[in-house]
């Protein structure tokens, strides 16, 4: 009997999804919890996985569409691997080891214009490397260009004479919804709120030298690396302390405080800026904040980040620094008060009693809301993360 593959619940207030990348074919047989497609929501991505081991007999929607929630996107004929596997648990390790095959197989010759119908993510990755996605070959079904041939066109540069061949074409790619919320909250951010920066600068020898007298203790340990994340939170937390305002939230005509710290922490998942939520995180070691952040960057780039982990949060942390940026200002995240960001530590020369040196110095700028925010507090409230960061036995003694 024929299978419906439907479009999952994913939370009460989301009533629909935008298709992304079918990772199976009409016609392929597919085992019991492989994947078959992304989909995507204003909020955050993951996948559908095959309830039983079947063929995919048909597919309703395509890339780029949208569908609602319970809506049939599939269907699916259960039965044994036509192929020859013995038995569903074989075929389970074999389809995936196929598809990666097919996915990897060289792109077929052709003639004239290269590429089919190209899925979303290579238009996305075509467009951001100034790449003429029409005419890479495409190794899908039909011809279609995958994400993984416009990566191999960029490797093997095959399309080194199309970016520079001087034409003019212009492509409209749909925004996907996580896009979209992205692009709206910001504009949400500037509008409703009184947005003011101050910036500030401290000197990361401290850390540095903790870190590198005790980063092997730490991993033997706890299994993980001592970054330098924890101690921004736990800096945070102890700021947040003594200038609860900058967790306050607006509503209406009242402020909202809360004893508890929910610090949403800024990760980049390839296909946009979330911010997870650490829970209570003024209730958690140094090993537990680093082990909370790297589960949900491993998981970020799986798009296995549920919904309610990225709502709520009561302060947000972002780290520009790991992509190089030097200063910026960030933008509070809605209905949040403020947002802490980090930059690149650089070796810089400054003035140490009375002399010149050489020191490790990172930029600091905390955004904040004025309705909600003073400017003696925002800048006692930095002052107090560079004191921490500085140094950070003032976290184990307090003071």
């Amino acid at each position: 009997m024929a299978v419906e593959i439907r479009v999952p619940s994913v939370g009460e207030s989301i009533t629909e999804v935008f298709i992304g990348e079918w990772y199976v074919k009409e016609g392929d047989w597919v085992a019991a919890d492989q994947d078959l497609v992304g989909l995507e929501t204003d909020k955050a991505t993951f996948d559908v996985p095959c309830p039983e081991g079947g063929t995919i007999t048909s597919i309703s929607k395509t890339a780029g569409e949208t569908a609602e929630i319970d809506e049939v996107i599939a269907m699916l004929e259960p039965g044994p691997n036509p192929n020859g596997a013995g038995s569903e648990s074989d075929g389970q390790k074999s389809a995936p080891a196929a598809q990666e095959a097919s996915k990897s197989a060289p792109a077929p010759a052709s003639s004239g214009s290269a590429g089919g119908h190209p899925m979303p993510a290579a238009e996305r990755l075509a467009g951001e490397n100034n790449i003429i996605v029409s005419q890479v070959s495409g190794s899908g079904p039909g011809g279609r260009i995958l994400k993984e041939d416009v990566q191999r066109a960029l490797t093997t540069g095959q399309t080194a004479d199309i970016s520079v061949a001087g034409a003019r074409d212009e492509r409209r790619v749909p925004m996907s919804p996580m896009r979209q919320t992205i692009a709206r909250r910001l504009v949400e951010a500037q509008q409703g709120a009184a947005l003011l920066t101050t910036f500030n600068e401290c000197d990361m020898s401290a850390i540095k030298e903790l870190r590198s007298e005790y980063q092997d203790y730490f991993v033997k340990k706890f299994n993980i690396k001592l970054g330098f994340m924890s101690f921004f939170v736990k800096a945070t937390i102890d700021a947040l302390n003594e200038f609860p305002a900058l967790a306050a939230q607006v509503d209406g005509n009242q402020l909202i405080y809360r004893n508890y710290h929910d610090i949403g922490v800024a990760i980049g998942s390839g296909k946009g800026l979330i911010v997870p939520v650490i829970r209570s995180a003024e209730r958690l070691s140094f090993a537990e904040t680093e082990q909370s952040i790297s589960d949900f960057a491993q998981r970020a780039k799986q798009n296995k980040i549920g919904l309610d982990e990225l709502e709520g949060g009561t302060f947000t942390i972002t780290n520009g620094g790991v992509y190089g940026s030097l200063l910026s200002t960030p933008i509070v995240n809605p209905p949040q008060s403020g947002v802490l960001g980090m930059h690149g530590i650089v070796d810089r020369p400054v003035a140490v009693d009375g002399q010149v040196v050489i020191r490790p110095m990172m930029y600091l700028a905390l955004t904040y809301d004025h309705r909600v925010v003073d400017g003696r507090e925002a800048v006692s409230f930095l002052v107090r993360i560079k004191q921490t960061i500085e140094d950070p036995t003032r976290l184990l003694l307090e003071v």
